[in-house]
């Protein structure tokens, strides 16, 4: 197999800059997520790892030869597409075997690695078959079988599931990672899915607008988040984000929100105040971080019911806080209608701050 390593690398299309200064390493036998939503510069990352487009500036390394001038043919590397890109008039056999066939390799030889691949994705009763005959999860595993009978270094897969129904997708998620797992290819894997990428990856590079905005494990993503544009891409729903202004009386630090004000430990309050570039700061609270009381407590956030959406499992209770929506998910046999009073109580270890100038995370 294979590691990646890009060094500052950048693309322009005239003068649009869809990937800025990346500097990305995905290690040898890793499952690596590109993830952010449409125009951020994934799939452009993923062709140019794989040769299509060529780099405006920059290195793409497989271990530590630079590939930058290498052909696609000769990267090694297995691709999935969104489209699957199935040849119609052709069984799927010929459509497994059409890159072998290409490499010029013996007919014994395509004919066994066909058969191996289609066992290992379980579609050997599909090989006289055309794709027209397939359903959609069927087509899917045949491109994916068409990828690994190369016995590729390095998986690319760009947004592969996105034409299936939610109940297959999820589970063609625990399929791939098997697969992925079983196999141990290197696997770039590009998904504007938060979920698919956050059950499947083992590090995720969140993009925006052409830039990394963090690379880490899911865990951190969502714990640790580094700005808010991560802390508001990941969770579902996604955080909740409230403005305020650190005030300092009496030796004790506040974040005031006008509706509400939150006493901060003095030793967080210094750390914030170091860090914040100003007064003007953004909370951060997860919706599953709040907890519902239907009767005061001490230090709780008074408020009311705006609106419930119940989900089976939990209810996701909607509150106005000034001008600012929040949402909370709770149990669903909490009893609350619209307009009755509550309280939410919160975590201070919970709490996420931001510099509302930066947008990156000061705790």
């Amino acid at each position: 197999m294979v590691s990646v390593r890009l060094e500052n690398l950048t693309k322009c299309f005239g003068r649009v800059i869809a990937v800025n200064n990346l500097n990305l390493e995905i290690k040898d036998g890793e499952f690596v997520a590109l993830l952010g939503p449409s125009g951020c510069g994934k799939t452009t990352t993923l062709l140019m790892i794989a040769g299509i487009y060529k780099p405006t500036k920059g290195y793409i390394y497989f271990d530590d030869v630079i590939v930058n001038d290498l052909p696609p043919k000769d990267r090694n590397i297995g691709m999935v597409f969104q489209s699957y890109a199935l040849y119609p008039h052709m069984r799927v056999f010929d459509n497994i075997a059409f890159p072998l066939k290409l490499q010029k390799l013996p007919k014994e030889e395509i004919k066994k690695r066909v058969l191996e691949t289609a066992k290992l994705l379980r579609i050997e009763d599909l090989l006289n078959r055309k794709p027209a005959q397939l359903s959609g999860g069927q087509q899917q595993r045949v491109a994916l079988a068409r990828a690994l009978a190369k016995q590729p270094n390095l998986f690319l897969m760009d947004e592969p599931l996105s034409n299936l129904d939610a109940k297959l997708r999820v589970i063609m998620r625990a399929e791939l990672k098997r697969l992925q797992k079983s196999l141990g290819i290197t696997t770039i894997y590009v998904t504007h899915d938060q979920v698919e990428a956050m059950t499947m990856a083992d590090r995720i590079a969140v993009l925006n607008k052409g830039e990394l905005q963090q690379y880490s494990t899911a865990e951190e993503l969502y714990s640790k988040p580094s700005n808010l544009f991560v802390a508001g891409f990941i969770g579902s729903p996604p955080m909740n984000f409230i403005e305020c202004t650190l005030v300092e009386r009496d030796n004790k630090y506040y974040l005031d929100a006008s509706d509400f004000s939150i006493e901060l430990p003095e030793d967080l309050g210094k750390i914030v105040t170091e860090k914040a570039s100003g007064s003007e700061l953004i909370l951060g609270v997860r919706p599953e971080d709040f907890r519902v009381s239907l009767r005061p407590v001490e230090g709780a956030i008074k408020s009311s019911v705006y609106v419930l959406e119940p989900l089976g499992k939990d209810v996701i209770v909607n509150v106005k806080l000034g001008d600012t929506l929040v949402k909370v998910i709770t149990p669903q046999d909490l009893r609350v209608s619209l307009g009755d009073t509550i309280w939410l109580v919160y975590d201070i270890n919970k709490i996420h701050i931001f510099d509302k100038k930066t947008e990156k995370a000061l705790i």
